[in-house]
This record gives structure tokens, C-alpha cells and sequence, in this order.
């Protein structure tokens, strides 16, 4: 009986010196996050100036990262008004939906880009379905391939 009372006093202590290592990592790592030291202001200054990969990649940095991005709607509407340019009736169906800008993002980001491909002529000499590259299409709407259509026959 007494060494189990001795274990489990060991297995104590020493989980008492692992929470003590983990809040001092914890601590040191907390003093490197400029999003926990500097004003929300800055911090919004510093995100606002990355572009939406750089963003995204900011956002899976770690839990406060995370938070800062992600519920701060306003870093994600200037990129979705870029997007608008060329999936305005998306974008703006989704506005009045309700969605957040980061969720309309997400929605519109490929499809904006396989769309404004579409858009610019590079799929027009396109002799086959096989020729299309499989990796980057996106599955799009009616009104979606009526504006394509339309513009390969404004071509």
C-alpha cells in the first residue's frame, strides 16, 4: 500500500513540473505574438496588408491568429470586392444572404479564378473536353456558363 502511495505522489510532482514547463513555454511563446501585445488597431493595420494566401496561412498560425483573422469580418471584404469584379451576381447573392465576408470568400475564391480564365479567352481554341485542365475546373451554375458563352461569342 505504501508504493502505491509513493507512485502516485511521484506521478503528482511530476505533472505539477509539466504544468509549470507548459505555462512557461506558454508565457515565452505569448511574449513572441504581436497579436497579444499590440493594440487591435495595429494588429488590423498588419493583417489588412496581406493578400488572401498570406492571410489564410496567417489564420492557421495558431489560436489567437486564428481568432484575430477569422472573426474579424473586415480583413476579408476589400479581397471579396476584388473577387466581385468577376463574380458579381455571387458575390452579391451571398451578401444578401447573410454570409460573412470570410464565408464569401471561400465560396467565390476558385470560382472567380477558373471563371475570369474562362472570361479572358483562354479556354476559347479548347478542341476538346479532354484539353481542359481537370485540376483547376470548378462546377458552375447556368447563368454562370451564360456569361461565358456570352463573351466567347462577343470574341
Amino acid at each position: 500500500m505504501q508504493k502505491n502511495s509513493k507512485r502516485n505522489n511521484n506521478s503528482r510532482v511530476s505533472g505539477i513540473e509539466l504544468n509549470a514547463a507548459d505555462a512557461e513555454k506558454e508565457k515565452k511563446e505569448g511574449q513572441n505574438n504581436f497579436v497579444e501585445l499590440l493594440p487591435p488597431e495595429v494588429t488590423f493595420k498588419i493583417f489588412s496588408q496581406l493578400d488572401i494566401r498570406s492571410l489564410c496561412r496567417a489564420s492557421i498560425t495558431c489560436r489567437s491568429w486564428n481568432n484575430t483573422v477569422r472573426d474579424s469580418d473586415s480583413l476579408w471584404k476589400p479581397h471579396c470586392l476584388t473577387l466581385r469584379a468577376v463574380c458579381q451576381r455571387e458575390i452579391d447573392d451571398d451578401v444578401e444572404s447573410g454570409y460573412s465576408w470570410r464565408v464569401i470568400l471561400l465560396r467565390n475564391y476558385q470560382k472567380s479564378k477558373v471563371k475570369h480564365e474562362w472570361l479572358s479567352g483562354r479556354y476559347s481554341n479548347i478542341c476538346s473536353p479532354l484539353s481542359l485542365p481537370e485540376k483547376i475546373m470548378y462546377p458552375m451554375d447556368a447563368d454562370t456558363w451564360g456569361e461565358i458563352l456570352e463573351a466567347e461569342l462577343e470574341r
